[in-house]
């Protein structure tokens, strides 16, 4: 199973039924390829769309129905679209259950940076800084390392996207928790050893006694 598609199926199995849930751009978008048979959950774009669906299979996408990426998504039975002004409100209204966020930096306090790289050319910040600061609850989807450095790191180097912690990190190697303000270890990828973890992992872990694998 490749990096992304373990991710993806592993965040999925924090949906509830009845949860109105933001993917962002990037892994996150893969999570709604994966919702379990028994779940009923409403998936927003921030573009204006409630009902997303599954990615579409090659040749069914359709030119006026993306996310907020402009990437191709499906809608289903019962779907509504509607403004920005109405999308953010919701956003910012509180009424988002979860968000799923991709990420360039998280540190060892749950601090997300995932809106821009100094130097480089940003369209925008898009929904992110609402979106980690307004909604539920925040999950970071993203791998491990990049370019041979840790992206669970003591201090975030890049700008931050909220002040706000994250409360759930899941990389191809870990699920990684904030709930007291600091980074614990809750689970391991499979075939994946707390050592490789923790070389992997430039923050200060607190690692439990008992670390379980991800169940996927």
């Amino acid at each position: 199973m490749d990096a992304q598609t373990l991710i993806a199926r592993r965040i999925a199995r924090e949906l509830r039924t009845g949860m109105l849930v933001n993917l962002g751009i990037g892994i996150p978008t893969l999570v709604a390829n994966y919702v379990p048979a028994n779940i009923d959950v409403f998936f927003q774009s921030e573009n204006g769309l409630i009902g997303t669906g599954p990615i579409p299979e090659a040749g069914m996408a359709h030119p006026t129905l993306t996310d907020a990426g402009g990437r191709p998504v499906t809608a289903l039975p019962g779907a509504c679209t509607f403004d920005s002004a109405i999308s953010f409100g919701l956003i910012r209204g509180g009424h988002v259950d979860m968000t799923v966020l991709g990420g360039l930096q998280v540190d060892q306090r749950g601090l997300l940076a995932n809106w821009m790289i100094p130097g480089k050319m940003v369209p925008g910040m898009g929904g992110a800084m609402d979106l980690a600061t307004g909604a539920k609850r925040v999950v970071v989807a993203m791998q491990h390392v990049a370019k041979g450095k840790s992206k669970i790191v003591k201090q975030c180097s890049l700008p931050l996207t909220s002040v706000r912690p994250v409360d759930l990190v899941v990389t191809e190697l870990a699920v990684i928790a904030f709930s007291e303000g600091r980074a614990t270890l809750s689970e391991r990828a499979p075939g994946i050893s707390i050592e490789e973890i923790s070389e992997a992992t430039e923050a200060e872990l607190i690692i439990p006694q008992r670390v379980p694998e991800m169940i996927l």
